[in-house]
């Protein structure tokens, strides 16, 4: 079981940028999958999820600015970034657990998710 982030760069502040994250070893839509990022100096926070049936949650620095989709025929998710700005530089992480371990109470806690990826960098300039 793997996940592989992709997608991170350098934007301009006001910019766009959409991660990947690229599952491998198992059937994503069984899955709850979380974003979380963690920014210099910072401790990891989460940033959203998406639960089996499609149900996502959203921190509230980024609800209506990023927005998480699935393709379960390609196994993959994205994270869709605008308005980008300084405060969204960090180290981005994809993060997922079996549907069993689940809940939409703790969906931004990192201890609720068992496989990691190796996470990419977003810089805004």
């Amino acid at each position: 079981v793997q996940l592989v982030e992709s997608g991170g760069g350098s934007v301009q502040a006001g910019g766009s940028l959409r991660l990947s994250c690229e599952v491998s070893g198992y059937t994503v839509s069984r899955y709850c999958v979380g974003w979380f990022r963690q920014a210099p100096g910072k401790e990891r926070e989460g940033v959203g999820a998406i639960y089996t049936g499609g149900t996502t949650h959203y921190a509230d620095s980024v609800k209506g600015r990023f927005a998480i989709s699935q393709d379960n025929a390609r196994n993959t998710l994205s994270l869709q970034m605008s308005s980008l700005s300084s405060e969204d530089v960090a180290t981005y992480y994809c993060a997922a657990a079996d549907w069993r371990a689940c809940t939409s109470a703790v969906w931004d806690s990192q201890a609720q998710y068992n496989i990691w990826g190796q996470g990419t960098q977003v810089t805004v300039s």
